[in-house]
């Protein structure tokens, strides 16, 4: 691959991760964390930007497989919720949603006209944006073999230039001082923030992406496993340093937006006024195109890998029929309220990352087990278990008989019992008679 080709890899893998949940959290997190935001901001960048790193370099390592040593019905089941999460159940929809909120709705006068169809109430603007939305998302994502040429040499550069601009202006023209931070912010900021990169989703995404930047090498003629790795690698550095310049900007933003901030309930309300409140109309029309584009980007990698796991499911079902189902769906469903997508997908993330991070770092560890088809399996058993209480808690349900376990104030009950089950896993010793056979 030349070296253009090896940064639009690169431009591409960080616009596949560029997208709602990276706009709308760090400057809300910013601004309540405030005086505690460099604590906040370290967390986040622990779950949204490390630990999608180490998920590549998994996935790398194990050649996009990294479910072959889990029972087939397991792995078909992990795979099918992380898909579903990822696809039309939460991270496509709230995509739509939040290129409708800050990239077009407010440039209408008036979004309130509605009508009822089968019982449910939709927004006629709203609803008209999430089909040609995810139309135009649709007939990019039927060409994989072009989306590192229309994904990583087109869109993601333009959108790299205004990110800039806006990057710059927040340095330059801070709104006003850093204030105090509030609640959880004010105990324990680093948990917070750790928790609050579980919103973006990319660890799960970084499983999908990792496959797709692996198939997208193939296409281009890149077969060897050494040199697929050596690729995804500097693909996933160079969107690591990306999304770090982004969290850092967008977390600055929200802790100096002052008045700006108030009575916000997420960050695109804070992104929206900051932009507005600084540059007017020109600054409006400046975000809607970048938040438009990172959601159009992420929009057109996980529709493009959805499609291929789906497909591989279900064979008699073509590539594309999926292509144009997915995005269908994810148009009806985008049309729930953001708030409510966001609080219904926080007890499923809570449940899920859990197993997702542990079958990470059993991967990166495999040559240190002595049986690893054991160990895999152990060790998510472990992080499932534990990973559902925590998901128990944040549906509401009282779950006081188990909170005497570390870190269960906190949302991570997980977080030990996976990490003695790993840690017990490396310390299992080859029995004496197979020691005496090699």
């Amino acid at each position: 691959m030349t070296t253009a080709d090896t940064l639009g890899l690169g431009f591409m893998t960080f616009a596949f991760f560029l997208g709602a949940g990276n706009l709308i959290f760090p400057p809300l997190a910013g601004h309540l964390a405030g005086e505690n935001m460099t604590l906040a901001m370290l967390g986040f960048l622990i779950t949204a930007v490390t630990l999608p790193l180490m998920t590549l370099i998994a996935v790398a390592k194990a050649n996009g497989k990294m479910m072959t040593l889990l029972p087939p019905v397991v792995a078909t089941l992990l795979g099918l919720a992380i898909y579903i999460i990822l696809g039309p159940a939460f991270a496509l929809p709230r995509a739509g949603l939040v290129a409708y909120e800050m990239g077009f709705k407010p440039f209408l006068s008036d979004s309130a006209a509605t009508f009822m169809l089968a019982g449910v109430t939709f927004n006629v603007s709203q609803l008209l944006y999430s089909l040609l939305f995810f139309s135009c998302a649709m007939l990019l994502a039927l060409y994989p073999g072009k989306l590192l040429d229309s994904v990583g040499k087109v869109l993601t550069p333009i959108m790299l230039f205004l990110l800039v601009i806006l990057a710059f202006s927040v340095f330059m023209q801070p709104d006003a001082q850093i204030g105090g931070a509030v609640g959880e912010y004010q105990s324990s900021p680093l948990v917070k923030g750790i928790l609050e990169g579980y919103n973006t989703m990319d660890t799960l995404a970084a499983m999908v992406f990792g496959i797709l930047i692996i198939d997208i090498l193939r296409r281009k003629g890149v077969s060897d496993i050494k040199e697929q790795t050596h690729y995804l690698i500097k693909a996933a550095l160079l969107a690591a340093a990306g999304l770090s310049f982004v969290y850092f900007s967008l977390f600055h933003l929200g802790a100096t937006a002052g008045e700006i901030a108030k009575g916000a309930d997420n960050g695109g309300v804070i992104l929206t006024n900051y932009v507005a409140n600084e540059f007017g109309a020109l600054g409006q029309i400046l975000l809607a195109t970048v938040v438009t584009l990172a959601c159009l980007t992420t929009v057109i990698g996980l529709v493009t890998a959805c499609s291929e796991f789906f497909h591989e499911q279900f064979p008699r079902c073509s590539y594309r029929s999926f292509v144009v189902l997915s995005s269908l769906t994810c148009a009806t469903v985008a049309n729930v309220g953001l708030a409510q997508l966001i609080s219904i997908s926080v007890p499923v993330l809570y449940t899920i990352y859990p197993v997702i991070i542990a079958l990470v770092f059993v991967t990166l560890l495999n040559q240190k087990f002595v049986n690893p088809r054991m160990c895999h399996r152990f060790v998510l058993g472990v992080a499932f278990i534990f990973g559902c209480i925590d998901g128990l808690k944040a549906c509401g349900i009282d779950m006081s008989l188990v909170d005497f376990m570390p870190l269960y104030s906190e949302g991570m009950a997980w977080l030990l019992p996976t990490a003695i089950a790993i840690v017990a896993c490396m310390f299992v010793k080859k029995p004496a008679e197979q020691i005496a056979v090699n």
